[in-house]
This record gives structure tokens, C-alpha cells and sequence, in this order.
């Protein structure tokens, strides 16, 4: 029989208790100036005995009100250089012992011409892998050898993308090869390196990502809010864009705070060379969160009728490989709302009011098409979170509780307006 000790941290819950005598180690954190490497900085600061060293390293620094503690240093690097001269800054700047590595760092790069967000898969798979391979390729050249490293994917690994999977998606899944998926190459790279150098790995693939940083693409949290903010202005009913089978699919989502607190278990107390599903382990539908949101904001809301006319798009693929591809219906793009003249004048006078730093609503196409792709879907996402449950991992939150949290550190940032919370409730 074993025992674990877990505890609560605000609206976490089942968080590990770290043994006293594990303390004094050192990390780096690459893309700490992204939503997932800047929540990882969040955790890992909070305990600075347990870390007494952490390097963040990105093209920019992250945005730290008062700035970075003293145990906790920023080194400017791009990962597309030459391996031989990020290792030469690594060495420069003394970095030697390095217990453990999160590897965050992320290009999206442009979609071709009238496609999607990740059209271009190929040039997705040509630079993410370079950015990993160049870097594991200076840790040898600075001789720098990291007990774990830790790469974050995404829910991506199952397919989801190019349409209906098998249900719950399991780590044990077979890779998906319909089309170039980056997540795959950047695997193989990461396990070769693991291979010649005798470190261990971990792969942590979250669903869509809940968090507050500037930069508001890959991240759902921040058009949602714009598109209720903007629905109070205008004193219109927050309509929910989708279907009914949209309306009711389970949805894994994951909290950027919570994912972090289990990259850290996974590195401190999982064994090594394992992957993990990474998200809230929260029943969260949009049947449920809809009258939520709604009820901050003090708006009337809509969910999916038997008589709306809806645009039927089918899935490219079928990635479970029976039954028919996937469907998406939807009464209207969260795109082309965002685009509209009135909704633009509005915001624009939102960001007045309340002294907003975007102005005006920029990069339509990548924040709201991202969001289109959440709530909207051919099937559910059903994250298996079985196997790190298993093997020790507990961590719990309210997905909804979480995005109230997200809105309005978001409201903190100046990002959207302050969040009325006309009426918060939660089951």
C-alpha cells in the first residue's frame, strides 16, 4: 500500500506534496515569454527553494510585473540560429548544471492562402523541429546534460484536427500520418537525443490551452471575452455559433496553470520516458458554460434550435479509420463577426473606456479562427487522464472556475475590459 499527500491551491485542487528533501534544483524553461512557458515560470518561482535556479529562455522576455526575481534569469536566444551559437551564449552566460528542461518554444506559421490555421504542415514540421533540434543540439555542444527534458505537444497528437478520432483519445494511440503532424518529428528528435545522451523525456499533450499572456493567438480565453464584452456593448444576446452536437460534446480542456503543475510532477515524481494527457479532468461542455459566461456579463443567451440554418463543412479525414468523417455545422464564423463593421466601432469604444492596449480587434483570422475551432467540432475530445492517474498524478479544476480566473487576469493585463460578474455561480 502507498500514501500520497495532496493539497489545494486556490481553485487547484489534488496537487502533490513534494517531499522536504527534494530542493535546490535548476531549470530551464524555453518559450517563457508564451502562455505555457510563462505559467510554467509561474509554478516553478512559487517554490524557490525547491528551485533555486531558473532560466527563461525566449527572443523576448516575459512580461513580469516588478520584473523577474533574483533567482530567475532571462537570456535572449533564437532557437533558428546555429546550435554552435546558442550554445556560445548558454556558456556565457555560466549556464552549467541543469536538472531539468521544459521545452515550450512554438512558431505558427502562416497559413496558406484561403486554408486553415495549420494548412501548412510541412513548413509546421520544418521550423518546430529545427527550433528543438538546435536547441538539444547546443545542450550537447555547451555540455550541458539535463537529468529530464520535458516537450509539450498537443491535443493535435490524436487528429482531432482533420476530424473524428477514436473516443477517449489514449497516449497509446497510433500516430495519425494523413498528413505532416510536428508534434511526430519533434518526438523522434527528442528521443534520439534521449537515446545517445541517456537523459530522460516526458510529453505532455494538453487540449485547447486557458491562460493570460499578450500575445492572445492559440488561445480561446481571449476572443470568447471580447465576443461577450462586445455583446454587452451592443446589448445583444450571446448566441452560441454552433450545432447541438457542438453544443453538448465533452471538450478536455486545459488550463495552463494546471498543466503546469503536472509538467512539474511529471519531471519531480513520474518516471521518466512517458507520455500524459494534460488537461483540467473537468466535465466541461458549452451547454454548461454558456449561462455562465452569460450570467457574468448580465447578457441573455441562445443555445442551438431544431430550425437554424447552419453550414454543414466534412472533415477532410476520418482518423478513426470506420464510420463516417465528422461534420461541423455552424450558424456563423466567429471570424466574420469579428470582422464586422459595428463590431469593430464597438470595440473600439470598449478599448477607449476602459484603456485597453489593443485598440482594435488585429490578427482576425489567427485569435478568432482558433476559437472557431473550440467551439466548434465534428466530435468530442475525451482526453483519457487514466494512465497519470494511475501513476500518482491527481490534479483537479473547474474548467469554468478557471476561465473566470483567465478573464480576468486578462482584464489585469488590459487586454479585455473588467468582467461585470453580474452573476457567478458554479456547481
Amino acid at each position: 500500500m502507498s500514501t500520497q499527500s495532496v493539497h489545494s491551491q486556490g481553485i487547484y485542487h489534488g496537487l502533490p506534496v513534494y517531499p522536504s528533501n527534494l530542493n535546490g534544483l535548476t531549470a530551464i524553461i524555453t518559450g517563457a515569454n508564451g502562455i505555457s512557458g510563462y505559467y510554467m515560470y509561474r509554478v516553478l518561482s512559487q517554490s524557490p527553494q525547491l528551485w533555486k535556479k531558473i532560466y527563461c529562455l525566449s527572443r523576448r522576455p516575459p512580461l513580469i510585473p516588478g520584473g523577474l526575481p533574483d533567482h530567475v534569469e532571462h537570456i535572449p536566444l533564437d532557437f533558428l540560429k546555429d546550435p554552435q551559437e546558442i550554445a556560445a551564449e548558454l556558456k556565457k552566460r555560466n549556464v552549467t548544471a541543469v536538472d531539468h528542461v521544459f521545452f515550450f518554444s512554438y512558431i505558427q506559421v502562416q497559413p496558406k492562402p484561403g486554408q486553415g490555421l495549420w494548412s501548412d504542415a510541412e513548413e509546421m514540421c520544418r521550423v518546430n523541429s529545427a527550433l528543438l533540434e538546435n536547441f538539444l543540439n547546443s545542450l550537447k555542444l555547451a555540455s550541458i546534460q539535463p537529468k529530464r527534458v520535458l516537450l509539450q505537444t498537443g491535443a493535435k497528437n490524436y487528429g482531432g484536427h482533420l476530424g473524428p478520432t477514436k473516443l477517449p483519445q489514449e497516449e497509446s494511440d497510433p500516430r495519425v500520418t494523413l498528413e505532416p503532424n510536428f508534434y511526430y518529428p519533434q518526438e523522434d528528435v527528442l528521443w534520439k537525443y534521449c537515446a545517445e545522451t541517456g537523459c530522460g523525456w516526458n510529453v505532455c499533450m494538453p487540449g485547447p490551452i486557458l491562460g493570460a499572456v499578450p500575445d492572445a493567438a492559440m488561445n480561446a480565453a481571449f476572443p470568447l471575452a471580447v465576443y461577450a464584452a462586445v455583446c454587452k456593448k451592443l446589448n445583444r444576446t450571446l448566441e452560441f455559433p454552433g450545432d447541438i452536437v457542438s453544443w453538448q460534446a465533452l471538450q478536455s480542456t486545459s488550463s495552463s496553470m494546471m498543466n503546469a503543475f503536472m509538467e512539474e510532477w511529471a519531471v519531480l515524481l513520474g518516471p521518466p520516458n512517458e507520455k500524459y494527457n494534460t488537461c483540467d479532468n473537468s466535465a466541461f461542455t458549452w451547454e454548461r458554460f454558456w449561462p455562465l459566461i452569460a450570467g457574468w456579463y448580465g447578457l441573455e443567451w441562445s443555445g442551438p434550435q431544431p430550425d437554424d440554418a447552419c453550414t454543414a463543412t466534412e472533415t477532410r479525414f476520418n482518423p478513426r479509420g470506420y464510420g463516417s468523417k465528422g461534420v461541423t455545422r455552424r450558424k456563423f464564423k466567429m471570424t466574420e463577426w469579428a470582422k464586422g463593421k459595428e463590431v469593430q466601432e464597438a470595440w473600439a469604444a470598449i478599448a477607449e473606456e476602459n484603456g485597453l492596449g489593443q485598440k482594435e480587434l488585429v490578427d482576425v483570422d489567427r485569435v478568432f479562427g482558433f476559437l472557431d475551432g473550440t467551439l466548434c467540432r465534428s466530435s468530442a475530445l475525451i482526453l483519457s487522464m487514466d494512465k497519470s492517474r494511475k501513476l500518482g498524478w491527481h490534479g483537479f479544476v473547474d474548467s469554468c472556475e478557471s476561465l473566470l480566473e483567465v478573464f480576468d487576469d486578462l482584464a489585469s493585463l488590459k487586454m479585455i475590459p473588467p468582467v461585470p460578474k453580474v452573476e457567478v455561480k458554479f456547481i
